[in-house]
């Protein structure tokens, strides 16, 4: 551990949620003593006025910006709008802000849906820009992908040292697991579960199964965003990612395995596939900041399925 965190007063937006637990816990390891963590019922980040008294309130050092409005891909053609609007907003005022008050450090979190549609397998972050995003996740992609701009904007005139990160699709215990919101690996999780509970013979799933998607367990990109936080001052954008890739039918046959479903899995090609493929170079953060997934995709996912299990009957015998 490097120290770096110290006396350092961190904010993280978007701390109470699934990757932000991880953070917190990451920066409590490593003896960050003043966490901040603006909770959406005092803060509104995506109203400037919150935002200042935010910054006002905290005085952050540096900030660590999480949150999102974020879902898969139902949620995102319902929300389009929303998605763009929230997202684009929390962002740019929070590093404007960020400037005006003089923070030392500002951590921008982007997504991978910022990708071109059709990016060469695998991703390298000079693709970043040679074509449009899959137009399901655009709006949110591209909201995102304006926080890189600003970033290498505000470095350029101003000296700011805003950094920008690019996650693959996470996963782990705390998930989320609604239906209306979650992505593919609860949703999938929580429909083998339910099927099982109920006696159904098979489940039904979204598009063909024939596209592939990378995964990164939760805690190894939080690792991978302190890492970045301590030792990454660059301009660049870099991925944060496991480097592997898998189809979706594959991804279902694991997990109907590990939960122990034994019915069919029914495809609803009528249902969006999203992006093609999705895997993730990641050869830049391990030169710059020494990153690398630790997890193996089995350990991660059995103990993601573990723990919904179990958080499934807690609940269920508090009814």
């Amino acid at each position: 551990m490097s120290g770096f965190f110290g006396d350092r007063r961190v904010v993280v937006t978007g701390g109470a949620g699934f990757l932000g637990s991880y953070v917190i816990e990451g920066l409590e390891k490593r003896g960050c003593k003043n966490i901040l963590v603006p909770k959406i019922e005092d803060y509104n980040l995506v109203q400037m006025n919150n935002i200042v008294r935010m910054y006002s309130d905290m005085k952050p050092d540096i900030v660590i910006h999480l949150a999102a409005v974020v879902g898969g891909i139902g949620a995102n053609r319902e929300h389009p709008g929303e998605f763009f609007y929230k997202n684009l907003m929390m962002g740019v005022q929070l590093i404007e802000q960020g400037r005006l008050h003089n923070i030392e450090k500002f951590v921008a979190i982007g997504t991978v849906c910022a990708y071109p549609k059709f990016t060469p397998v695998p991703f390298k972050e000079d693709d970043l820009w040679n074509g449009y995003p899959e137009e399901t996740n655009a709006p949110y992609g591209l909201a995102k992908k304006m926080l890189l701009v600003q970033s290498q904007s505000y470095r350029a005139e101003y000296g700011f040292n805003s950094i920008f990160l690019l996650p693959v699709n996470l996963y782990g215990p705390g998930d989320n697991f609604d239906p209306a919101s979650s992505h593919v690996i609860p949703a999938l999780i929580k429909k083998c579960v339910d099927a099982i509970e109920s006696g159904a013979d098979h489940i039904e799933c979204w598009g063909t199964g024939n596209v592939s998607r990378e995964f990164i367990y939760a805690a190894d990109a939080a690792e991978g965003i302190l890492l970045a936080t301590e030792h990454y001052n660059g301009a660049e954008p870099v991925n944060i990612g496991a480097g592997f890739e898998m189809t979706i039918k594959e991804l279902a046959a694991k997990i109907a395995k590990l939960t122990g479903f034994v019915g069919k899995i029914r495809w609803d090609a009528s249902k969006p596939d999203g992006q093609p493929r999705r895997c993730l170079d990641t050869s830049r953060a391990k030169k710059l900041f020494g990153f690398e997934a630790k997890t193996t995709f089995e350990e991660g996912l059995k103990a993601t399925v573990d723990w919904y299990i179990k958080r499934r009957k807690i609940c269920n015998g508090k009814r």
